[in-house]
């Protein structure tokens, strides 16, 4: 870990030790609670390494096990599902941190937090909760990524949420830049602890962004080859992949197929890596603060023109030859069926939501509307099927009746 007083450490870096500050006041020590054993209990960790630790102890992150990241409710045990995915995201975001000489502990956290508003289905879930929740104020994973650690996980006695860093928060708020026209839960949000959304976040959420995109880039196609939806074949229609495959295939003659598609996908990372080490070294070059990353008034943290041309190319080919597969649009339709049935169905009869959830629902609007989107969000793909089959009867067609 990169220290705050560590020399390699960038001028710019976010520190743990003279953060933004947290929403709630840490508790005052009381009669039975010396500040010497409060100093004991909470142990040698900043600022930052506390909020990292409260996500992966949150029921949110572990829930992440069986939500869908690319295949919904997949049959094998080696498809990545969002945890796996948050893992590879977080990797990959400790490295470029540490290189980079900023906080490798915030974007971690910031890794391991990004997805935690997502539905049960991926984006399948997204839009079936945006079209039900459209007359009030909206529905987007990212401000639901918020809205799950700043009020729905809340472990503890005294507040709402998780009560992370500032900076924390910014980052997720805005990791793909600013913000000028927020949803409703997200103005909410803002309205309470503002997270200043109008500038660039910080360098090491601007990592964790970049770190997503590599990611998903790569091991997609290793779960679409694993599915059989994509083939080496289409692979090379692409010719900075075929270019490198070359590579591959001259450093390993003898080597069997599978694997040398493996080292493909691992030579693609440390080439998306190296490129956005370079970048954004070069892209920061003189700034002394993380105010002047904020006022920057552009990306800094990303890839180099070339690279993100090839990137663009190599989204287009992945949409078109898997996201929009014919079995994966079909499977789709049949998960956004299943997250607006229980929608309606909780809409229609907070009776079949569990006691602790019905006992808060509030009558009046978009809040109310807002405590079902947050219970049906915070399912996990097997808890949808279960419910939806407990209700009606059954799933639709193409999941898993479970």
């Amino acid at each position: 870990m990169t220290s705050a007083a560590s020399p390699n450490r960038a001028p710019f870096a976010c520190n743990p030790h003279a953060h933004g500050g947290r929403e709630f006041a840490s508790a005052k020590p009381t009669a039975v609670s010396s500040p010497a054993l409060t100093a004991e209990r909470r142990g040698p960790r900043s600022d930052f390494q506390r909020d990292r630790d409260r996500i992966i102890h949150s029921m949110s992150f572990r829930r992440l096990k069986s939500k869908t990241q690319v295949f919904i409710a997949p049959d094998g045990d080696h498809y990545r599902t969002r945890l796996t995915h948050t893992i590879e995201v977080a990797q990959i975001g400790r490295v470029l941190a540490r290189t980079l000489g900023v906080d490798e502990d915030l974007t971690e956290a910031l890794c391991l937090a990004h997805d935690l508003g997502h539905p049960p289905f991926g984006h399948a879930g997204e839009d079936a909760l945006a079209e039900a929740m459209e007359a009030h104020g909206g529905f987007c994973h990212n401000a639901q990524t918020l809205r799950t650690v700043m009020r729905l996980e809340s472990p503890y006695p005294t507040h709402e949420g998780l009560n992370l860093t500032w900076d924390l928060l910014e980052g997720l708020a805005k990791h793909n830049g600013p913000i000028t026209d927020p949803n409703w839960a997200l103005s909410k949000l803002d309205e309470e602890f503002p997270l200043d959304l109008g500038t660039w976040p910080s360098i090491e959420a601007q990592i964790a962004a970049i770190a997503d995109d590599i990611a998903y880039d790569n091991h997609d196609i290793d779960d679409g080859l694993r599915a059989g939806f994509l083939t080496l074949d289409e692979l090379m229609e692409l010719d900075f992949l075929a270019s490198q495959w070359r590579v591959v295939e001259k450093r390993f003659p003898h080597a069997p197929q599978d694997r040398l598609l493996r080292e493909l996908i691992r030579d693609q990372i440390g080439l998306m890596v190296n490129d956005v080490l370079e970048h954004t070294s070069a892209s920061t070059k003189g700034f002394e603060t993380v105010s002047q990353i904020r006022e920057a008034g552009r990306q800094l943290a990303g890839f180099s023109p070339a690279m993100a041309a090839q990137e663009r190319e190599l989204k287009t080919f992945m949409y078109d030859k898997l996201y929009y597969h014919s079995e994966q649009v079909s499977a789709a339709e049949n998960a956004r069926d299943v997250v607006a049935k229980l929608f309606a169905a909780y809409s229609q009869d907070p009776a079949l939501m569990p006691p602790e959830w019905q006992s808060r629902l509030p009558d009046e609007e978009p809040h109310r509307a807002r405590m079902i989107a947050d219970f049906v969000a915070g399912m996990s793909d097997r808890f949808a099927m279960q419910s939806c089959a407990r209700i009606y009867g059954s799933v639709p067609d193409g999941l898993i009746n479970v």
